[in-house]
């Protein structure tokens, strides 16, 4: 389970301190939560403050039990917290076999690392080999990341907004990843998502705006409600459906 005390995070933004995360207390102990809200509410921030990329002005995170507030993202890698990039990063000459075996830390087979990619839907013969550079798309190089974390086999894995700039028919492929990862991963997943089709899989759904926790609580409980405010229109649905606001 992971907990957050009291957590605050400030900036010093033209010397005026600005308060982007506001004494937010969370538990998460369900297997997938997806944290949702307006853009510039602060959830990009509150999972690079989970992962330990940034470190929280004020609070606590608590792993398990466990105080990991001052413990470095590397740290934190190691106690099983993973994270996946908005924007993954691509390494030019390090192979797709290459980037899932650092990321299971141990030597695997090619055969092991065909299993994880074609559990995102890839194809493993075409893609064992190739490097991580401009020729792969936005949805591949998603897709790739996924299988790392599965890999990886962390406690608690992070996605911060997995649809950003990928095509429709990667979503909806995307979408299928996260369902069968719902169904098989061990350990707990947070994805940031204004996606509907990725809140509709979630078991709780966090509200996060201005930097505060408006909303949380069960699907069933927080969709109607977002479905009925103005948040449904703008930010819920999603790039892809903005047009029929």
């Amino acid at each position: 389970m992971l907990e957050l005390q009291n957590v605050s995070y400030q900036v010093n933004d033209d010397s005026d301190d600005k308060e982007i995360l506001k004494d937010i207390s969370l538990k998460i102990d369900e297997h997938l939560v997806v944290i949702t809200g307006p853009n510039g509410g602060g959830k990009s921030t509150l999972a690079k403050v989970i992962a330990g990329i940034i470190t929280p002005t004020s609070g606590k995170i608590i792993l398990d039990g466990e105080d990991i507030t001052a413990l470095s993202i590397t740290e934190r890698a190691n106690k099983g917290i993973s994270f996946a990039f908005q924007q993954p990063v691509r390494f030019k000459g390090l192979t797709v076999i290459d980037m899932v075996r650092l990321a299971a830390g141990k030597e695997i087979t090619i055969a092991q690392a065909c299993e994880y990619l074609s559990e995102v839907g890839l194809c493993a013969k075409e893609y064992i080999n190739r490097e991580l550079n401009s020729s792969l798309s936005g949805g591949e190089i998603k897709r790739i990341e996924i299988a790392m974390v599965l890999a990886r086999g962390a406690k608690f894995s992070i996605f911060d907004e997995p649809e950003a700039g990928i095509d429709l028919w990667s979503f909806q492929n995307l979408i299928q990843v996260f369902e069968k990862m719902y169904k098989t991963i061990n350990g707990q997943v947070l994805v940031i998502s204004h996606q509907e089709r990725i809140l509709n899989i979630a078991d709780k759904i966090i509200v996060l705006a201005d930097g505060n926790v408006i909303d949380e609580g069960g699907r069933e409980e927080v969709m109607p409600k977002l479905m009925k405010n103005d948040i449904a229109c703008s930010t819920l649905l999603g790039k892809m459906k903005q047009e029929g606001c």
